[in-house]
């Protein structure tokens, strides 16, 4: 490679970062500040430029700031980590059906049905207030993490499905024939041979699922009240006539260390060649 071109990547690398990092830097400089700190001007260095504190933090867990965040961190773990491990396995099951079945009730076909899964993510979430919060009702199950977590299995089960079809299309069908040729049936082919290679793109369905779920507000705004409150409607619920910035920088740092924490666990996970030797 020239030297120009290295010289090109590296910047762009370089400047790429930079644009990602600053923000957080910025939440977490503000995230030690007091009022003061906050409307006396850009300040950026601690000790020397402002006086750092931990008021921002000890509101967040103390309650001192309007709320107590602990409760809704964990109503949402429970709701986002539920909804998307019930959505990857339904979302597999069915994608396999979708990638190695053929379905006909008409004109509907194995595309149509990749279709509709697809387009209930097309539709605007307030078409789709009106009958969850009716339905959850007659359920009785309003204001309730098991009420979520089916709201966000209907919502996520599409985007799993979808990914993993394109997945498994892409998995040689070869490889279900020689599992059925020792002995297997379709099921045991599917869950001993086509599961195991199926990982990484398991994996990419699930970070979808889990960030969609996570920074998900218009229904968690909706259909909770007091019972359970998760983590994106506890955040606004800080803003005040005074906006507490210092409040608000800190929990947007914790709101996003689980999806920083799970990306860097599950990124070796995406490597390819994991089909390599499968066929024989």
């Amino acid at each position: 490679m020239s030297r120009p071109y290295l010289f090109l990547k590296y910047l762009a690398i370089t400047l790429w970062s930079i644009f990602v990092v600053t923000p957080f830097l910025w939440a977490l400089t503000t995230s030690f500040k007091t009022a003061n700190g906050v409307t006396g001007g850009p300040t950026y260095l601690p000790w020397l430029q402002y006086e750092p504190s931990l008021s921002g933090w000890k509101s967040l867990f103390s309650g001192g700031g309007g709320i107590d965040i602990v409760k809704p961190y964990m109503d949402s773990l429970i709701v986002t980590a539920s909804a998307s491990l019930i959505s990857i396995i339904l979302g597999t099951l069915a994608a396999y059906g979708l990638s190695r079945f053929t379905y006909r009730a008409g004109f509907v076909k194995n595309a149509d049905l990749i279709f509709f899964f697809i387009s209930q993510r097309i539709m605007p979430p307030i078409v789709l207030a009106i009958p969850f919060f009716l339905m959850l009702k007659w359920l009785e199950l309003l204001d309730s993490k098991i009420g979520l977590i089916l709201v966000y299995v209907a919502l996520l089960l599409p985007i799993a499905v979808w990914i993993m079809v394109d997945f498994f299309n892409n998995i040689p069908r070869q490889i279900d024939e020689m599992a059925m040729l020792d002995g297997c049936t379709p099921f045991q082919a599917f869950l001993r041979v086509i599961l195991p290679n199926s990982l990484p793109g398991m994996i990419v369905a699930g970070m979808f699922c889990l960030i969609f779920g996570w920074n998900d507000f218009f229904f968690a705004f909706t259909l909770t009240f007091t019972d359970t409150q998760l983590l994106p409607v506890a955040i606004v619920a800080l803003n005040s006539s005074v906006t507490p910035w210092w409040s608000l920088s800190a929990s947007a740092l914790i709101s996003v260390a689980p999806l920083l924490l799970v990306a860097f666990v599950v990124e070796r996970f995406l490597s390819h060649g994991t089909l390599a030797g499968a066929i024989r």
